[in-house]
């Protein structure tokens, strides 16, 4: 299943994840830091949705509350909430 997800408080602009049987396939970042959320993408590649989740959450950047990766643990969050 693919799901989209817009960031809030971070320099990306959207997210793209393709999921299936809980595990992430594959990951996308509209804008951000490409490196990097390049990287985050493939270490996320064939993992439980709820282990990334846990191992993102509370992720800061500088004085920001968030980060991307505080981000993409809360589109994650978002994406069980819509699919059970």
């Amino acid at each position: 299943m693919n799901y989209n997800y817009r960031p809030q408080g971070v320099c990306s602009r959207e997210f793209h994840f393709e999921i299936e049987g809980g595990k992430i396939l594959a990951f996308e970042a509209v804008g951000g830091c490409n490196g990097n959320l390049k990287g985050i993408g493939r270490l996320m590649q064939g993992r439980d949705v709820q282990e990334v989740i846990e191992d993102l959450r509370g992720v800061t950047c500088g004085p920001k509350p968030t980060s991307c990766p505080d981000q993409i643990a809360n589109a994650l969050e978002a994406y069980c909430k819509e699919n059970g």
